[in-house]
């Protein structure tokens, strides 16, 4: 049995604005140049107005928080390293636009020290409160000498 370390109901958050800057480098480090994120003239012309963000990058904020859980853990003396097991049910609720601020929230709802694993609620808002993404990450707990 391993324990995290963490109690159901903890929170953690991160913000950050989303720039052009960031769209740019994304669209670089993953290839996706789709016109919805990089082409304004494109853009003005669909559903949405203007650019939006990468779904990818609003969903990498969320590594953020499972880290700080993750270090949160350490720091309490969890004998265990997390790994991710996955993003489930991961939905896009509203578009994210450049220079929206976002803040990336994680709420850990399950453990289970037998099977060494946490379910965690993810969210991302935005600077009005509205929700941008939901879903589900799961964590694995994995003992420190089994990494080496």
């Amino acid at each position: 049995m391993i324990e995290s370390h963490l109690t159901v109901g903890e929170t953690a958050t991160f913000s950050k604005t989303i720039t052009e800057t960031d769209v740019v480098l994304f669209s670089g480090l993953t290839g996706d140049f789709d016109p919805i994120h990089v082409n304004e003239e494109y853009a003005k012309a669909s559903a949405f107005g203007r650019r939006i963000a990468h779904g990818g990058l609003v969903m990498g904020l969320l590594s953020t928080t499972a880290s700080m859980m993750s270090r949160r853990s350490v720091e309490r003396g969890s004998k265990a390293v997390s790994v991710s097991l996955g993003y489930d049910k991961i939905r896009f609720i509203r578009p994210v636009f450049i220079n929206d601020t976002l803040t990336a929230r994680y709420i850990v709802e399950e453990i289970d020290p037998l099977a060494a694993r946490s379910r965690s609620r993810v969210e991302v808002l935005n600077q009005s409160g509205e929700l941008c993404l939901v879903g589900t990450h799961v964590m694995k707990w994995v003992a420190q000498d089994a990494t080496k």
